[in-house]
């Protein structure tokens, strides 16, 4: 109490003290108001305010006293006093160990520019799918970025609610949909045969050996640039693909990341192509560090598909080729394979997936397009009888 009996009292030249009891605890909260006659006048009246909230069973020990340590005394669950900006920078600090460096930069990336800027001031507690479903209104980008930034979200809050901090996680059971605009950025646009041709004869040495390369296996760029002479069995013809030079990889001068699926790690074939080109590429590398595929300016290997693009495009413009990204070579590998009427299953087995629904889905109409006869096996082997039979009722 204080000096008078009041509970209030001047507790230093900057704040006076309130003190009262809750649930039983005898609790000391401090004001920042200098201690004149005045202010202790207010300090009593709020004093007075908060013993008529615990009567009524309204006081919310938090929202009174927000940045008192006392508070988590007097909750059921500890997300009622953590806001979700400090719950995810502690979540995230643990996802470091047992990540891949590229997952926990993206990880990262989505927590500090997205997730954090918008709701890191509510409390757990307060986070509620209608925050969530209104802020995914507001983003002006694919339902694939919003999808993927809101797994990262929703494996945060599963982990809170496994940590009994909150009740129940509000993404649980819900996905945003919207109605797709047509994107461009990532459609399946495949370069001719005769486009290969221009582009590759429009480069020499290690850049033509490279996107031959490229063309011809499907491999996607973090995984072409982190092959080693050790990944290449001569005796079967393949190359075996088992890291990928990332960003994040590139970053903390690592040699690669491991696949992030069983799939991933694969043995591709060396069709003749990409045959010719690997052995083109060992008068340049063979003999030196062990990665296959250098950058021929600077003598060290490809530094990710921002570097890789500065050749690409200046080979495509001399080949009066229309720009398309460097990732189009692998979907070129597949709409070839597919068109040539090769099994989906081992397009899938080459290019890293685990099955051919992916397949089937992003390059179905390769597959329909290979093969126009399709069909017309099983109508001569089956339905030769049925043709009789309504030949002869006719």
């Amino acid at each position: 109490m204080g000096r008078d009996g009041t509970g209030v009292k001047a507790a230093s030249e900057t704040s006076i003290e309130i003190t009262f009891t809750y649930r039983g605890k005898r609790c000391r909260e401090r004001i920042k108001l200098a201690p004149t006659p005045a202010n202790l006048k207010r300090a009593a009246q709020h004093r007075a305010a908060v013993m008529d909230a615990i009567v009524k069973g309204t006081f919310d020990y938090h929202v009174t006293f927000p940045d008192s340590t006392r508070a988590e005394q007097f909750v059921e669950r500890k997300g009622e006093v953590v806001t979700v900006e400090k719950y995810l920078d502690g979540w995230l600090e643990r996802q470091r160990s047992h990540l891949k460096a590229s997952t926990y930069d993206g990880y990262r990336k989505t927590v500090l520019n997205h997730l954090t800027p918008e709701f890191g001031k509510l409390r757990l507690t307060e986070l509620k799918r209608m925050h969530i479903k209104d802020w995914c209104a507001k983003q002006k980008t694919t339902s694939k970025s919003i999808r993927n930034r809101l797994s990262v979200l929703r494996a945060a809050l599963t982990e809170a609610m496994q940590d009994e901090l909150i009740e129940s996680n509000p993404l649980f059971g819900w996905q945003w949909k919207m109605k797709e605009s047509i994107s461009t950025e990532d459609d399946v646009d495949p370069f001719s045969a005769d486009e290969q041709s221009a582009i590759l004869a429009k480069l020499t040495g290690q850049e033509r050996n490279l996107f031959q390369f490229a063309f011809w296996t499907g491999l996607r760029t973090s995984e072409l640039i982190a092959l080693q002479w050790g990944d290449v069995d001569w005796q079967r013809g393949t190359i075996e693909i088992r890291r990928a030079l990332t960003r994040a990889a590139i970053a903390n001068k690592s040699e690669g990341e491991t696949p992030k699926t069983k799939s991933g790690r694969r043995h591709v074939k060396l069709l003749s192509p990409a045959f010719e080109a690997i052995q083109a590429q060992k008068a340049f590398t063979y003999l030196t560090d062990g990665h296959i595929f250098k950058n021929p300016r600077t003598d060290k290997h490809w530094s990710g598909d921002l570097v890789i693009r500065t050749s690409w495009q200046r080979a495509l413009k001399l080949a009066k080729v229309r720009y398309r990204r460097p990732y189009q070579t692998r979907h070129t590998f597949a709409s070839m394979m597919l068109t040539a009427g090769e099994s989906p299953m081992w397009v899938a087995q080459q290019m890293g997936h685990k099955d051919w629904t992916m397949i089937a889905r992003v390059y179905g109409k390769w597959i329909k397009d290979a093969q126009p006869e399709a069909g017309n096996k099983a109508v001569s082997m089956f339905a030769g009888g049925t043709i009789a039979l309504a030949n002869a009722t006719i």
